[in-house]
């Protein structure tokens, strides 16, 4: 039996990893795949149809034998769907024409299709020249582009005249070589990192939730090391070691255990609605009944996080406190150090590893949470960010995006679910590198002052 325990917990360790990398497999295939120029095809249905679009999946068909296929047709000004499940044994014939066009446009989101011809002061231009034509204006900047129309054909025939300042992007997928689908999906991927949403969230990039998640985490570290970690010295250094402080103890340890939601409720009645609603009252009477400050925003949101991560700071800061040997604290005193200075010389640079493993700790819970947020600050939408040019160049009042509410919000708000999908994957696979990199730099850090020490000693 002695033998199994090496053996099942090995197992539980390959188990961990492997359920880890099927995880990350998931997010990098679904997620970058989302960036890639998918293959276009022109289906002839036995009725003499003819749509066009993104074949998606295949599914058996239900209560009889054969498969139906799911297509991105886009077009939704045109019919009103941009989904079509066909029955696979009603398509006639199958291809992938290079002149099917895919349009990223708004406000009625992709079309794909035929380009006719582009209309430009007085020119009418077709074909080729035509296509050119599109995709030099499209490297221009949106208020340099000249005041064209596009010509549009459906793969059925409609026709749609398409105002050229409405579209994002154009390309031909079918037409592509190699290291152009390349060059298109790195360009996808910077677009998505470096531009603000888009069609409901649907579309374009994710820029001002990567900044507002980042940005909520260092305030909210900014806030929480200072005040855990003097927790921690009081309760282990300074406190006496009777009952009431196991007590308090107990308390830590049980609110970490509480859930987020909580801590939501508690910050939009205690700092929105209570320290807010005073601030506005005393400094920005002149704007009431507009809130300033009594309203959910930056500050309110990480002072929240900042208590729902309290109590993990303390906990882990209190451990690393606790194996630092009673000699050291006594060989600082008798060497005449006062009790102050060997808090600050010899036992805080001693805890530093510990410290910084308590931010890491509060780094992973707080990156990734949504309830409380939702309460406290966190917006669909963010017009202004919380940092611009204009002094006090930080505005922590503002609302803010944030990856966890923008994940939560595209994938059960949005108008198009199935759309939405490949979206969540690349989203969900940014949150998680974003708190791995956090986690990363606080790693690093740990492991250079543990090895400063080592040449101390």
């Amino acid at each position: 039996m002695s033998r199994l325990w090496p053996w099942l917990c090995a197992a539980s360790v390959a188990l961990s990893l492997l359920m880890l990398a099927a995880l990350l497999t998931l997010l990098l295939t679904r997620g970058l795949g989302h960036f890639w120029p998918a293959t276009l095809e022109s289906v002839t249905l036995d009725s003499g149809e003819v749509i066009a679009g993104e074949a998606v999946r295949e599914i058996p068909l239900p209560h009889r034998d054969g498969e139906e296929r799911l297509y991105f047709t886009a077009n939704r000004d045109l019919d009103s769907h941009r989904w079509r499940w066909v029955e696979i044994n009603h398509i006639d014939e199958r291809s992938t024409p290079h002149a099917l066009v895919r349009l990223e446009r708004s406000p009625w989101g992709d079309f794909i299709g035929y380009l006719t011809a582009v209309e430009s002061a007085g020119s009418h231009l077709e074909g080729e020249a035509a296509w050119q034509a599109l995709k030099t204006a499209l490297t221009r900047p949106p208020p340099e582009r000249p005041n064209a129309t596009l010509i549009l054909k459906s793969a059925g025939g409609e026709t749609l005249r398409q105002p050229l300042n409405e579209i994002h992007r154009a390309y031909r997928p079918n037409a592509m070589a190699w290291w152009e689908k390349i060059r298109f999906w790195s360009s996808g991927v910077w677009q998505f990192l470096s531009e603000g949403p888009r069609a409901a969230n649907t579309g374009g990039g994710v820029w001002p939730a990567i900044f507002g998640t980042v940005l909520m985490v260092m305030v909210m570290s900014l806030i929480v090391m200072p005040f855990g970690v003097l927790a921690a010295i009081y309760l282990n250094e300074i406190a006496h070691q009777g009952r009431l402080t196991r007590l308090v103890r107990i308390g830590v340890r049980n609110l970490a255990g509480v859930p987020s939601i909580v801590y939501g409720v508690f910050g939009l009645g205690v700092f929105v609605y209570g320290l807010g609603s005073s601030l506005d009252e005393w400094f920005f009477s002149d704007s009431l009944p507009s809130p300033t400050f009594g309203t959910g925003g930056l500050l309110w949101a990480s002072l929240t996080l900042a208590l729902l991560t309290l109590p993990v700071v303390i906990v882990a800061t209190e451990e690393g406190l606790a194996r630092i040997p009673d000699a050291q604290r006594e060989g600082a005193v008798a060497l005449g150090a006062t009790r102050l200075e060997m808090l600050t010389r010899v036992v805080l640079p001693m805890a530093a590893p510990a410290m910084l493993t308590a931010v890491i700790l509060a780094i992973a819970r707080a990156a990734g949470e949504v309830a409380p947020l939702m309460l406290v600050g966190v917006a669909k939408l963010a017009p202004q960010m919380p940092v611009d040019g204009e002094f006090p160049y930080l505005h922590v009042e503002r609302k803010f995006m944030h990856l966890g509410y923008h994940l939560f919000d595209t994938a059960f708000h949005g108008e198009d679910i199935q759309a939405a999908i490949p979206l969540v994957y690349a989203i969900a696979l940014l949150l998680v590198f974003i708190v791995l990199v956090l986690n990363l730099t606080a790693i690093l850090l740990r492991h250079h002052l543990r090895h400063q020490r080592g040449q101390s000693c």
